[in-house]
């Protein structure tokens, strides 16, 4: 039966080419991508033991082939995390130990505390499957006022693909959606049983094409930092930095904060919107 672990490793095989691969071309190839027994020479096993792989019919594999096979994908450091937390999640007894629910997230008083005080630039706590857990009120006036939405809807790769003025925010909204599908994919490895997150993709399956069709790449990401270009109804064009920094002591928290070059349009930009949101009433947080 097939497995995250087999489908993931036949869409890496599928991206890199023999050539990236180092392997000399030899004229037309029917289907794209290193073949298994070129993947299978390159990381030093057998043709048989990558079908099987592939199939689902290895029941544990060790982090020394893993990391054979990740060398010889060109996997960057998080995707052969992914690969690994396949691999650990395809073994039944490993399987069991991390697929049972994860708790409900709490936000500490003194990480809300720290939040509040970040008056100058936009953050967001977010916990697994990117929902938002809290946020100050200038996250609230960048991205949409969170407090006014349902929990369930607190979700920040749920509103960028099926809110209509969240989806508008971003200048380059097909390229944030693609990195919010691969974030989601990395956490998908981590609690790969989490109902809350099989909810999720479903819904997100069922409404948009596009979120079906990168989901279905098996593409992965782990958030660190970037730039992300906004379009806002009230600050206009904001060209912004972004930090993904964990939270010590609180499992699977991230804080993400956005910051502007110093004396650019942006930095301007944020200072009228930091100006700006203490008029607004956000419900409160919960």
């Amino acid at each position: 039966m097939p497995t995250e672990l087999g489908e993931y490793l036949r869409a890496c095989r599928a991206r890199i080419s023999a050539e990236q691969a180092g392997i000399p071309s030899s004229g037309h190839r029917r289907v794209p991508g290193l073949r298994r027994e070129e993947l299978a020479t390159l990381a030093g096993v057998s043709s048989d033991y990558i079908v099987r792989l592939e199939q689902g019919r290895v029941k544990s594999a060790s982090p020394a082939i893993l990391s054979a096979l990740a060398r010889a994908l060109n996997l960057r450091p998080d995707e052969e995390e992914y690969l690994q937390q396949c691999a650990a999640g395809a073994d039944s007894a490993a399987s069991r130990a991390r697929s049972s629910t994860p708790r409900r997230q709490r936000v500490s008083a003194a990480t809300q505390v720290l939040l509040d005080s970040l008056t100058s630039v936009p953050a967001l706590l977010l916990g697994r499957r990117m929902d938002v857990l809290a946020w100050n009120s200038l996250g609230a006036a960048l991205i949409t006022d969170f407090g006014k939405l349902p929990p369930e809807r607190r979700n920040l790769i749920w509103l960028t693909f099926l809110d209509p003025d969240v989806r508008g925010l971003y200048a380059r909204w097909d390229t944030v959606a693609r990195e919010c599908v691969a974030y989601l994919r990395m956490d998908a490895g981590r609690y790969p049983e989490d109902p809350e997150l099989a909810r999720l993709v479903g819904e997100l399956s069922m409404k948009d094409a596009d979120f079906r069709r990168w989901w279905s790449t098996h593409q992965v990401r782990a958030q660190h930092y970037g730039r992300k270009d906004f379009v806002h109804a009230t600050a206009g064009e904001l060209s912004l930095d972004f930090q993904v920094l964990d939270v010590r002591g609180a499992a699977d928290q991230t804080l993400l904060v956005y910051t502007a070059e110093p004396d650019s349009r942006s930095a301007q930009a944020l200072a009228f919107l930091a100006g700006w949101a203490p008029a607004q009433q956000p419900a409160p947080q919960g």
